[in-house]
């Protein structure tokens, strides 16, 4: 399996070393003909800007398509792209998770901010690290959204499907464990099915 990582902007090289931990092969995604790998994510960033260069540069559908038949895994930004509302006219979300998100609702980068959250995975309860930047908070989910983790009484880890988002950046702290359910249980669920 080869995991691409889509790589306009943000932390794309942390999570490079968080999938190379975890022994899977991976590749930086720069352009659309590189979109021939099992799963991908989307790191974080400028959910505006990352719009508005798959836009100007006409790739914009060929990722919206790919996420919505392979794995994919959004933090941060890339989790308001996977949204179906984003509040802001400069975002043209890929609707392939049901939620509605508000961006930049924790506040301004000063406000940056790490906190152990907890998670079920398994059948159980663990604490992991999740480090908040400029974080969007989702704000509703549909009924075929399942919520992973909550905090301050918002959902911040979700999956729909084929899909996995964060409104963390789990690639900015030690803790793989995200990572490794994205590429143990969503994506291998979808290869055997």
């Amino acid at each position: 399996m080869t995991v691409g990582i889509l790589a306009l902007q943000g932390a794309y090289e942390k999570h490079q070393q968080h999938l190379k931990t975890l022994g899977v092969r991976s590749i930086l995604v720069k352009h659309p003909d590189q979109l021939n790998v099992d799963a991908l994510i989307i790191p974080g960033g400028e959910s505006t800007t990352m719009t508005k260069i798959l836009l100007s540069e006409g790739w914009f559908e060929d990722v919206q398509q790919f996420a919505k038949t392979h794995p994919v895994f959004g933090t941060c930004a890339g989790a308001i792209l996977l949204s179906h509302t984003a509040g802001s006219p400069k975002v043209k979300p890929w609707n392939i998770i049901d939620m509605e998100v508000e961006r930049n609702a924790y506040g301004r980068q000063i406000a940056s901010f790490t906190s152990m959250i907890s998670w079920k995975s398994n059948g159980q309860i663990e604490q992991i690290p999740a480090t908040f930047i400029r974080a969007p908070v989702i704000i509703s989910v549909g009924q075929e959204v399942e919520i992973l983790s909550e905090f301050d009484g918002h959902p911040i880890l979700v999956r729909q499907g084929n899909a996995l988002a964060a409104t963390f950046h789990p690639e900015l702290t030690n803790s793989t464990r995200v990572h490794q359910y994205f590429v143990e249980e969503v994506c291998h669920q979808l290869q055997t099915a």
